[in-house]
């Protein structure tokens, strides 16, 4: 009798309680401890409230922290929007969720977020910056291949059909045939960002007739954007199987332009660009033929074209004249490039000829170095900074004469697309 009026009050108590606050028990800071996500392909909204259940709640969170009033942000929403259900519906499914960080401030002061919009992905609730293109579909084949393992292991034809298919065009792929997962995993990892890596253990002489090899164990490169592929023997040991990779990552002539010139960039070998009218001149194909010849025989440097008629403004920091088209320089894809004394131009006619003597004068040294000129969109030259100070010297000027007090409030900066 008396453990029963002891237990009333708190049963009494129990009942009086909403249910949220019930539901809430053992959560932390009053947010539930399980929270059901959705999964339906829509971008989910999220606050302070129960961005860390969130997080919890799914192995792969794809995160935009935004702001209501940022053009980046509203151009990038239809993105999401598109990118949201196909990565949802994946064997490995990845959910896209947003945050108003704007309002939430604490929140995205706590993942560090200084400008709009800001993409994280939070693998296992770990979270990493996304700086990668943001179309819908080069979104979703990114995402693809940061959440599939560094190294695929495949153990028949069919999951070999299976891995390419899925794989898709817009990255390289790596099939070691008859190579031991142990060998690339080091690079799977290392290069994850930019390729597809696997180990076929179990394969017919058809994947060796279709890709093209005759004894294992054989790393093959595929790079179906481009049609390309190419196979290596070893040795697998010491920078040799890397130099492959590294290689093979790019094309055997790199189109030119805003997309592959950071691959350019970041795989640090001189460009032998060539510049050209028009690309899609008649003469153009011969001439990439001729190049595609020389990048085999010339590992240590990369092939690039490009169209003053594709990008102007790029082709113009070359200090390029019409009469002097098509143009051939070695460029450091930093501020400097090369010319070879004699063999700037190409004449239309034998170009295999005139490109082997301008790599022997390259090779010998008989180069003239240049700066790269003003205008550059990928480079920011002396001079550019110089009328950067100018702006922002009068800009301050201006400010301080108008006898403003106060300073404006003024949007925090921004990402660029």
């Amino acid at each position: 009798m008396a453990l029963r009026r002891l237990l009333l009050p708190l049963v009494l108590l129990f009942a009086l309680l909403p249910p949220s606050r019930v539901a809430s028990a053992g959560g932390d800071g009053g947010e539930p401890a399980e929270f059901e996500i959705p999964r339906d392909g829509t971008v989910v909204e999220l606050d302070e409230s129960n961005f860390d259940a969130a997080v919890r709640a799914v192995d792969y969170l794809f995160v935009d922290f935004y702001a209501p009033w940022c053009g980046h942000c509203k151009r990038l929403a239809p993105q999401l929007d598109e990118a949201a259900p196909v990565l949802a519906g994946l064997s490995t499914p990845i959910i896209i969720a947003k945050v108003n960080a704007d309002k939430y401030r604490k929140l995205g002061s706590k993942y560090g977020v200084d400008g709009f919009p800001t993409l994280m992905l939070f693998d296992h609730g770990v979270p990493s910056e996304y700086t990668d293109s943001r179309k819908a579909d080069l979104l979703i084949e990114n995402l693809k291949k940061l959440v599939a393992p560094d190294v695929s292991v495949l153990e028949s034809d069919s999951s070999i059909k299976g891995f390419v298919d899925a794989a898709g065009i817009n990255f390289p792929l790596f099939i070691g045939f008859g190579v031991d997962e142990s060998v690339i995993a080091e690079f799977g990892a290392k290069y994850k960002k930019k390729a597809w890596f696997s180990t076929a253990k179990d394969f017919s002489e058809d994947m060796m007739v279709l890709y093209d090899f005759d004894k294992f164990p054989a790393l093959v490169s595929v790079n179906p954007k481009y049609n390309e592929q190419s196979v290596f023997y070893g040795p697998f040991e010491g920078t040799f199987l890397e130099d492959f990779i590294r290689q093979s990552l790019l094309p055997l002539t790199v189109p030119t332009n805003r997309e592959t010139v950071n691959l350019l960039k970041d795989d640090g070998r001189k460009v032998v660009l060539t510049i050209l009218e028009d690309e899609l001149d008649e003469n153009a194909p011969q001439l990439i033929k001729v190049l595609r010849s020389a990048a085999n025989a010339n590992h240590d440097l990369v092939f690039g074209f490009v169209g003053v008629k594709q990008w102007e403004e790029f082709t113009e920091t070359f200090d390029v004249k019409d009469s002097q088209l098509p143009k051939i320089i070695v460029w450091d894809t930093k501020e400097e490039y090369e010319v070879v004394e004699g063999s700037e131009r190409l004449e239309e006619g034998d170009y295999g000829s005139q490109v082997s003597r301008f790599l022997e004068g390259y090779r010998s040294g008989k180069t003239i170095k240049k700066n790269v000129g003003r205008g550059s969109p990928s480079l920011l030259g002396l001079n550019a900074i110089y009328i950067l100070i100018f702006l922002v010297a009068i800009l301050v000027a201006l400010m301080y004469f108008s006898g403003q007090g106060e300073e404006e409030e003024r949007p925090r900066r921004t990402h660029q697309d």
